[in-house]
């Protein structure tokens, strides 16, 4: 199970999320609206072994359209009453003072060990429903995108390192997945010309920067790097293609 604190405030929300131990794993803040409601999703997928019924949330409002994509993605939402929070705080600060860098670790706690004390937000409206049947959708694929990436990052670690080098954490960027549909395996990837670089870059509506990007990414598949068996390389190399092209039609989506 995991335990999500929400200490929300006018345009952003402060994350953390908390596993059955107490133990945080991780901290954000996000901004509000379907951006934020998007990546709350992926950090959740990012640790959870679990279906959504078994995310618990605690945040200090019950309405909302962030509450309302929260409770129709399967989210266990609990609202907590600012006294509420502010009393459980006391059980850690004696002065009960008010610290903004800790209310969502004290909620993440608070929806761990006390959600019988919570009230949980309901939507049953028909209006809900539909929101629920969109929002687990888009959680579904999101999630989903997620496990291919950290496939796709593993395959990449392992046998075509500067890969990684080159694009960076956003393997769900549009060149990304391009280029590596290209050239799936080290060999190929040096191949390619900056010209190719900069018109996958141009294909995915890249408009800044994109002569700096294609030089860098040109420059790190370059690179020289260890190299393991052809036949075992050019073999990952197929299936790292096939996650590419997986990942890329989940993008257009997500």
């Amino acid at each position: 199970m995991l335990f999500v604190g929400d200490d929300w405030a006018e345009g952003h929300h402060d994350i953390e999320i908390m596993d059955a131990g107490g133990k945080k794993l991780c901290g954000t803040r996000l901004p509000e609206g379907v951006e934020g409601v998007q990546q709350l999703h992926a950090l959740i997928a990012d640790h959870a072994d679990c279906g959504p019924e078994q995310v618990s949330v605690a945040i200090e409002t019950d309405r909302g359209p962030w509450v309302t994509a929260l409770v129709a993605a399967g989210y266990r939402v609990f609202a907590a009453n600012p006294r509420q929070a502010a009393r459980f705080r006391e059980r850690f600060a004696m002065s009960g003072a008010k610290s903004d860098a800790a209310d969502e670790h004290t909620l993440a706690d608070m929806v761990r060990t006390d959600s019988y004390q919570l009230r949980q937000v309901a939507g049953d409206s028909e209006l809900s429903e539909a929101i629920k049947l969109l929002a687990r959708t888009h959680q579904t694929l999101i999630w989903d995108r997620q496990r291919k990436v950290a496939r796709l990052r593993a395959q990449l670690r392992g046998f075509f390192p500067a890969a990684l080098a080159a694009f960076g954490e956003d393997l769900v960027a549009g060149e990304v997945l391009d280029l590596l549909k290209q050239a799936p395996d080290p060999d190929a990837a040096a191949k390619l010309s900056r010209s190719e670089i900069l018109a996958a870059l141009k294909r995915v509506g890249r408009k800044r920067l994109v002569d700096e990007r294609a030089e860098r990414i040109h420059a790190g598949l370059s690179s020289d790097d260890l190299e393991g068996w052809k036949l075992i390389t050019s073999a990952i190399g197929t299936g790292s293609s096939s996650s590419a092209t997986t990942c890329s039609a989940r993008t257009s989506i997500c």
